[in-house]
């Protein structure tokens, strides 16, 4: 399994493996940022760490009420634990690595 990057300062710390979903509406541009904003940030700082399963909730209806998704974009976080959603075009990074537990 990979680490990440070996020259960045949270490489070091954990090697836990994040399994992330985000779910948006179609192509949207909000939904349309949240996506590139997130491979970013998630290449940047847990690479080789992450699966990011980008679910479209007009096309998985029962994987929204499933997760509980009552808003869009949302981008939940289902390991490490605890659980963690956040909702938006996840263009903010400090307010993403911090919910997702990422030093920076």
């Amino acid at each position: 399994m990979q680490t990440g990057n070996p020259d960045h300062p949270d490489s070091t710390q954990s090697a836990d493996f994040f399994s992330l979903r985000l779910f948006i509406a179609g192509a949207s541009p909000v939904s349309a940022r949240a996506v590139v904003n997130i491979r970013a940030i998630c290449e940047e700082f847990i690479a080789g760490r992450y699966e990011l399963d980008i679910i479209d909730a007009h096309q998985q209806p029962l994987l929204v009420q499933q997760d509980d998704v009552t808003a869009i974009p949302m981008l939940i976080k289902k390991s490490p634990v605890p659980i963690k959603k956040l909702i938006g075009d996840c263009s903010d990074r400090e307010k993403v690595l911090k919910g997702l537990g990422i030093s920076f």
